[in-house]
C-alpha cells in the first residue's frame, strides 16, 4: 500500500488529464489513471513512472455505476487511502469517493468543466447541459461535504486543447490547424 497520498482521476485522458497526472505525481502524489480503455495509458504511466513518479491505469466507465463501485473499491484496497479525485465523469464518481473520505475527515474532489458551465452556446446543448449538472452537483457536494472536512471544487478550465476532435473542427470550419502558433 502507498504511504504517498493517492490521486484519482476520471476521465484520464491524452491530454488534460495527462497534464493534472503528471503535476500530481510530480507533486508526490501516486495517481490513479481511469478511463474507457485504461490500455491506452500505458504510455504515460510508463512516463510518470520514468520522471520518478508512481502510476496506476484503471479501465473505467464512468456511467456504469458497478465499474465506479469497483475501481474505487480495489483502488482502496490494493494502493490505499483516497485523498484527491479529479473528475470529470461525476455523480457517480463523487459519491463513491465521498462514502471512502467521509470516514476520515478528510479528501479533496475537483470537477473540471468550462465556460459551458456557466451559459450555453448554439451547438453545445448537449454539452452545456451535462457541465451545467456537474457545477451544481460540485456545488451541493461542497456545501453538504465541506463541514465534513472534504473540499469539493469545480475548477473551469476553458481553452482548446490540441486533440484530433479540435483539429478536425479546425479543418471543417476551412482552418489550418498546422498553422497555429505554439500554445494557442
Amino acid at each position: 500500500m502507498s504511504k504517498q497520498p493517492i490521486c484519482l482521476i476520471v476521465g484520464a485522458g491524452d491530454y488534460i488529464g495527462a497534464a493534472i497526472a503528471k503535476r500530481f505525481a510530480a507533486g508526490g502524489f501516486t495517481v490513479c489513471l481511469a478511463r474507457r480503455g485504461g490500455e491506452k495509458n500505458a504510455g504515460l504511466v510508463a512516463e510518470i513512472e520514468a520522471a520518478g513518479g508512481k502510476a496506476h491505469s484503471y479501465s473505467l466507465d464512468a456511467r456504469e455505476e458497478e465499474q465506479v463501485i469497483a475501481c474505487i473499491d480495489s483502488i482502496e484496497s490494493e494502493r490505499g487511502a483516497l485523498d484527491m479525485m479529479a473528475c470529470l465523469g461525476g455523480f457517480l464518481t463523487g459519491r463513491e469517493a465521498a462514502k471512502h473520505m467521509l470516514p476520515r475527515g478528510h479528501g479533496s474532489i475537483f470537477f473540471t468543466g468550462a465556460t459551458a458551465s456557466i451559459r450555453g452556446g448554439t451547438g453545445y446543448s448537449a454539452f452545456a447541459s451535462a457541465k451545467f449538472g456537474l457545477r451544481a452537483l460540485s456545488q451541493s457536494m461542497a456545501r453538504e461535504l465541506g463541514p465534513k472536512g472534504i473540499h469539493v471544487a469545480h475548477l473551469i478550465i476553458d481553452s482548446g486543447v490540441d486533440t484530433e476532435f479540435v483539429r478536425q473542427r479546425i479543418s471543417a470550419a476551412g482552418g489550418d490547424p498546422d498553422s497555429l502558433a505554439p500554445d494557442t
